[in-house]
């Protein structure tokens, strides 16, 4: 069958980054949460881009601190997370909205939340304003190894996500190429 075309605008469903994301800041003695689904890993450091913009509650806190926390949520905190993302910070108090656990942070004042599978504390970097990238450094990771739930979720832009599924092991032909601890 051939190729139809779909729209432009449509183009980028079929690239959405990793896993939906949920990024905690501290700012004035507040903790905020904002879902994201814009996001890139660029290395092994690990150096993450994300995208957001002043219309963004979080970003006046990303861009007065430089820090946060990237968490991520598994499968069952789906529902939570896409309701994070549909209220803004300025008027409602996410971490008891939503049920979420705030921990401290080892290196950021920004909070780890305690119901996700892993978290990592990161520092700004790099602002690209045309672009509205904010590059980060993580600093420390965190995850909880006893989490039965790990299967994380992926947007796919319209309102649906994808679960992850069956993992297939093809490390013997990368072997030389993964970085130590991999």
């Amino acid at each position: 069958m051939p190729m139809t075309e779909l729209p432009l605008e449509k183009a980028f469903m079929l690239i959405e980054p990793g896993p939906v994301m949920l990024v905690t800041t501290r700012d004035h003695e507040r903790n905020n949460i904002m879902t994201i689904t814009w996001h890139m890993v660029m290395d092994f450091t690990p150096k993450i881009a994300l995208t957001t913009g002043p219309w963004n509650y979080s970003f006046q806190a990303l861009t007065h601190t430089g820090e946060c926390v990237l968490a991520v949520p598994a499968i069952d905190l789906a529902e939570k997370a896409v309701s994070i993302g549909d209220c803004s910070g300025c008027e409602v108090d996410k971490f008891e909205k939503f049920g979420l656990t705030p921990l401290p942070a080892a290196s950021v004042h920004a909070p780890l939340i305690s119901e996700c599978l892993a978290c990592v504390e990161c520092r700004v970097t790099d602002y690209l304003e045309s672009q509205g990238i904010f590059v980060l450094q993580g600093v420390k990771a965190w995850i909880d190894r006893e989490r039965k739930e790990r299967r994380t979720f992926h947007a796919n832009g319209d309102g649906t996500f994808v679960v992850d599924g069956e993992t297939v092991n093809l490390r013997g032909l990368m072997e030389d190429k993964l970085p130590p601890g991999v």
